[in-house]
């Protein structure tokens, strides 16, 4: 009897160690050389809802999809504001821009068109469950009470790491750069992705 408990025992621990190896291997960041997870969000251009594929995407060019915490934040507007003024080049280099957030799509309808950052260059996806985002291996933290943007609105939403990751037109990685890792600025991103896409 004592032995048929152990094997039980045994075997309930061997599996859940199993589990929690998984798990920990789907949260580690996808990096360089990695197959870039496919997704489809709803998102925003210019104000203008629609649905943005990745496959779609890349079977024009390579792909710079960048997740930053919210809209309407000091680094976040930078970021963006940087990215728009310099959307022709990454065109010209025959890339596609795409942010992603757990903003909720009628806040990046507005932040989409706002002529101070995206001003209608490139879409932002919302990503209000952290789905897209624990794809690439992120964890979205949680969001705090308190917590206002630059409108002074509440940001009630959960809130991903700024992560550029650098997608060729084969759908692999060829580059990943972090703010929490590299401890680059948000304009930082910008300026290392049109580098990396330039010489694909």
């Amino acid at each position: 009897m004592f032995n048929k408990y152990y094997c039980l025992s045994f075997l309930i621990f061997s599996f859940s160690l199993l589990v929690t190896r998984s798990g920990f291997a789907q949260l580690a960041m996808l990096s360089k050389g990695d197959a870039a997870p496919v997704f489809t969000a709803r998102a925003s251009l210019a104000g203008s809802g629609f649905d943005f594929s990745l496959k779609d995407a890349l079977a024009k060019g390579p792909v710079v999809v960048y997740f930053y915490p919210s809209a309407y934040t000091g680094g976040c507007d930078a970021e963006a504001h940087a990215f728009a003024e310099l959307k022709d080049k990454f065109t010209a280099a025959g890339a596609t821009i795409i942010g992603v957030s757990a903003d909720d799509i009628q806040r990046l309808n507005k932040f989409s068109s706002d002529p101070n950052y995206c001003a209608g260059k490139f879409p932002v996806a919302s990503d209000a469950d952290g789905k897209i985002a624990a794809s690439y291996g992120l964890t979205m933290s949680p969001g705090k009470l308190g917590i206002k943007d630059a409108l002074g609105q509440d940001l009630t939403h959960g809130f991903i790491p700024r992560t550029t990751f650098v997608i060729g037109k084969d759908g692999k990685i060829v580059a990943v750069f972090s703010s929490n890792t590299d401890h680059i600025s948000p304009t930082d991103h910008v300026d290392k992705s049109l580098a990396i896409v330039k010489g694909l």
